[in-house]
């Protein structure tokens, strides 16, 4: 049975009530209808607090109200996929259900071009239960047609980033397409979440692919890594992390996660320091993109989160 198939097989009890319970007060938490710090942590069994203490930190506010998580599932080695890009599956059924958690407590999963063409993913919550996020796919140069399964798709949303001189027509398929100031010919994180956030979104997904969680995390743009490392060797293939090349060891970014047992798998919760977004990005955003300068002016500011 394929990791896939075992993700979607329901156990049932007691046990895994009291998980449906915790997860159904997640989800409320995440939409509006509840507050995690008033979860009583020592009322719950093993099981519910192991599930909290996973996802709270996603959950709790930020000082600039931004939230932003990543996960990569790796070999043994370090590998994502095998050297022509095979993948499926790296890693089990349990971190297949980790990543829907994920989606569904997130306002927005974000995805590179490169995993979008590869992989060809929904991008959706199908595991668990919980509401589907708006998609975003980074494709800065617009390489990608329409015949992707989440340009198809009306239903999520999808948004698709591109550099400003490279927006040449409103949609892609079902999908809006939005341009980004790109001084670099690249698009910056930082500029990528002030765009999110003036959209609204606070808690952000970034699930894919190794390139572009490894420039989010050189950025400085996560406030944690979720790193499922499986036991397997592939070998040879693409790396889960490219950093930029240093010369001395207290230049690495050395960590000190929590690690969790996650089916046969291993799972390093890495939290780090994400510099909080600056206030003049948002101007720069309406100059590239009048449309988005309009939406925002004609939405209601957001409340801070107490």
């Amino acid at each position: 049975m394929s990791p896939l198939a075992r993700a979607t097989a329901r156990p049932e009890g007691p046990p895994a009530e009291r998980l449906a319970r915790a997860w159904e007060r997640l989800l409320a938490c995440a939409h509006g209808a509840g507050d995690l710090s008033t979860v009583p942590l020592d009322g719950l069994g093993a099981d519910q607090q192991r599930l909290f203490a996973t996802y709270r930190d996603f959950l709790a506010p930020s000082p600039d109200g931004l939230s932003v998580v990543a996960h990569l599932g790796q070999s043994l080695d370090g590998r994502i996929a095998t050297e022509p890009g095979h993948s499926t599956f790296v890693t089990g059924a349990d971190d297949f259900l980790h990543m829907h958690r994920l989606r569904a407590l997130a306002d927005a999963v974000l995805v590179g071009a490169g995993t979008v063409a590869a992989d060809d993913p929904r991008l959706t919550v199908r595991l668990v239960p919980g509401p589907s996020p708006l998609r975003v796919v980074l494709d800065p140069d617009r390489r990608l047609g329409p015949d992707r399964q989440v340009f198809r798709d009306p239903f999520p949303p999808t948004l698709v980033l591109c550099r400003a001189d490279r927006r040449d027509r409103d949609r892609l398929g079902e999908a809006e397409i939005v341009g980004l100031p790109a001084p670099q010919g690249r698009l910056e994180p930082r500029t990528v979440l002030a765009a999110l956030f003036d959209r609204g979104i606070r808690r952000l997904f970034v699930e894919g692919g190794g390139m572009t969680v490894s420039r989010f995390l050189a950025a400085g743009c996560l406030d944690s890594l979720h790193l499922c490392v499986a036991p397997v060797i592939i070998g040879s293939g693409r790396d889960a992390l490219s950093l930029p090349a240093i010369a001395r060891m207290d230049e690495a970014i050395r960590l000190a996660p929590e690690v969790r047992r996650l089916g046969e798998d291993w799972l390093f919760y890495c939290r780090l320091r994400r510099a909080p977004l600056p206030a003049r990005q948002a101007q720069e955003i309406d100059m590239a993109d009048p449309a988005a300068a309009r939406a925002r002016l004609d939405r209601p500011e957001p409340v801070p989160t107490p």
